[in-house]
């Protein structure tokens, strides 16, 4: 990825400015393929740097600009104008002349940043589906931003300090979700969030949000032809190369953009997969089974425990916060395989779960969702008093069963959803120290949750969930893990079914035609029936799993990284040190598969840690 960073002027000096050039073009020279060209005006300073994806930096008039990724405009003057002088002259133009506004007529996968000299004026924003990553913090007269977090700390007035309510958040989230991130004062936009700046203030807001409003007047038969061209039009819009690829691990969605893509461009496509020599984890024969089906070109890599051990450090250390979902490694590798094979470019199949109602816990919360259509007096004078009259019930089987369900069908959503969270199974009091607890508000995960949940534009709960997971499933964690092994491999991706058209497309369908009874996709499914193998639609979700609970209990190598990790962030006193000794114990004497999940994130985080603190 190309990297930007800068700092706008609130009320800081020039001696401030000159600080702000020097730490924010060291920062960028960090993730910058090329050396980094630096700019300046009344409103501050703006660096960037050249990589993987399309960059576009341009000086016009009073505004300094910075565009990166790719933009489709919807109006045809600013197109025209991109096309003639370039994206970031139509970025400027179309500031000029909308101020914020301008984002209205945006499209695609964008990171953007604009300094107004004349009015010391700025605007900072991210594309509406959050593929793109800004950062900013309140420092040195003004503010500091970037699309890394360790640019914006880089900085001397922001500092290098580890948050440790960033370590609380990514333990419970694997991740460091937004608005936090790892480094204190730092944050970073949510999806379709922009930053404006106004000479001394400043203020954060969405300049877009998903409408799930239905299209009442639309037969079903217009409705699949619609979303077959939309899908023909999103993987054409995807190919800006001709050296391009799909990632391929069976599941419907990367299936349907390895199809498409040989469709579109009238050649077998050329497919990357991977395998795991592990039972339950392995998904390569549905892999074969779609490449078979469209003529795919195939092409295959099975990880090894050794190739994780060597990976570990070169995933923790390249992501600019800790980032604790494993299956980064087998992406990674599958990055590298296509870059290997002479591709430049992937298609990535992420997302199609998240908008059309693929993930199976939409399913199984709907069966608790119905709790809530017994009548009250039922549940509160019956059931639940019977339910929690004694121990007695634990003795019958099917009356236990009634009883996990009713309470947690009794939690609200979306905190339901954490229900099986390592930090929710145990008091926090047992498993963190005290002053650590005292430093941290261990409701935070769930706050930011349930904002995102309320905000949905839709009471009902399925589309409320599909929301939350725009932000919590892929922005946060699933395309930030695709776009940083892809960069680390080489090779940029996209991602077609995140197509703005695409998503708000997915917006007008029913709550029903996403997940009907406790099926699952059943329009996207039913209208690619045609299209894709049977074996495919009937396939079950299984996600693209690392089986590092099964290795590290077999690979001495696996083993002797995890516990020497595990070992020196006991250290550190952030948890108490029984409960990663007992951690270590139920690994090794219970479920491995499920125990090693929560090994790994703390692996990762100490992995991290020991890469990126300041020495």
């Amino acid at each position: 990825m190309s990297a930007i960073c800068g700092w706008i002027n609130l009320r800081g000096s020039d001696e401030d400015a000159a600080r702000a050039r020097e730490a924010m073009t060291a920062a960028c020279a960090m993730r910058g393929a090329a050396p980094p060209q630096a700019s300046a005006c009344a409103a501050g300073v703006l660096i960037a740097a050249p990589g993987l994806s399309p960059l576009a930096v341009r000086r016009d008039g009073d505004l300094l600009v910075a565009l990166v990724g790719r933009v489709t405009w919807q109006d045809a003057d600013l197109a025209r104008t991109a096309r003639d002088a370039g994206e970031a002259v139509a970025a400027a133009r179309a500031y000029a002349s909308h101020g914020a506004e301008c984002l209205a007529r945006m499209r695609g996968p964008f990171g953007l940043a604009i300094l107004d000299g004349a009015r010391r004026r700025g605007l900072i924003a991210i594309d509406r589906i959050g593929i793109r990553s800004m950062f900013f913090a309140p420092a040195g007269g003004g503010i500091v931003f970037g699309d890394t977090a360790t640019a914006v700390a880089a900085h001397p007035a922001v500092g290098r300090r580890v948050s440790e309510q960033g370590i609380f958040n990514y333990l419970y989230s694997e991740n460091v979700p937004s608005p936090g991130s790892i480094f204190e004062g730092v944050r970073k936009l949510l999806p379709a969030q922009r930053l404006s700046i106004d000479g001394p203030s400043h203020r954060t807001e969405f300049y877009w949000a998903l409408d799930y409003s239905r299209d009442r007047g639309t037969t079903l038969s217009a409705q699949r032809a619609e979303f077959r061209q939309l899908l023909q039009e999103s993987v054409s819009r995807a190919v800006t190369s001709d050296r391009v690829g799909a990632f391929l691990s069976g599941g419907t969605d990367s299936s349907t953009v390895a199809g498409m893509l040989t469709q579109v461009r009238g050649q077998r496509a050329d497919t990357y997969s991977i395998g795991f020599e592990a039972e339950g984890f392995d998904e390569m024969e549905y892999a074969r089974i779609t490449a078979r089906h469209f003529g795919c070109n195939a092409h295959e890599y099975y990880v090894t425990p050794r190739d994780v051990v060597e990976a570990i450090p070169l995933i923790a250390a390249a992501y600019d916060e800790p980032f604790g979902n494993a299956s980064a490694i087998p992406t990674y590798f599958c990055a590298k395989l296509a870059h290997d094979d002479g591709k430049a470019l992937l298609l990535a199949g992420d997302g199609g779960d998240e908008i059309f109602g693929g993930n199976a816990r939409y399913a199984k919360q709907k069966v608790f969702e119905w709790y809530g259509l017994v009548p009250s007096f039922a549940r509160q004078g019956l059931l639940e008093p019977l339910l929690e009259s004694g121990d007695w019930v634990d003795k019958v089987a099917l009356l236990r069963k009634a009883r996990s369900y009713v309470r947690q069908a009794r939690v609200p959503l979306p905190d339901r959803l954490e229900t099986y969270n390592f930090l929710e199974r145990e008091a926090l009091t047992d498993i963190f120290d005290p002053g650590f607890l005292a430093a941290i508000d261990p409701h935070q995960p769930r706050d930011v949750a349930r904002e995102a949940y309320e905000r949905t534009r839709s009471p009902s709960a399925i589309n409320r969930m599909l929301h939350l997971d725009l932000k919590e499933t892929l922005a946060d964690n699933d395309l930030r893990k695709v776009n940083r092994t892809c960069e680390l491999a080489g090779i940029e991706v996209h991602y077609p079914l995140l197509d703005e058209e695409m998503v708000e497309f997915s917006g007008r369908l029913s709550p029903v035609q996403k997940v009907r009874g406790l099926k699952l996709r059943p329009f996207f499914k039913e209208s690619l029936s045609d299209f894709l193998p049977d074996a495919t639609i009937a396939k079950s979700k299984h996600g693209f799993g690392l089986p590092f609970g099964l290795w590290m209990e077999r690979d001495d190598a696996l083993r002797d990284i995890a516990l020497d990790s595990v070992k020196s962030f006991m250290a550190r006193g952030y948890m108490k040190r029984s409960y990663i000794e007992r951690l270590l114990q139920q690994h090794q004497t219970t479920h491995a598969t499920y125990f090693g999940v929560m090994i790994w994130i703390v692996m990762m985080l100490e992995r991290w840690l020991a890469a990126h603190e300041p020495r």
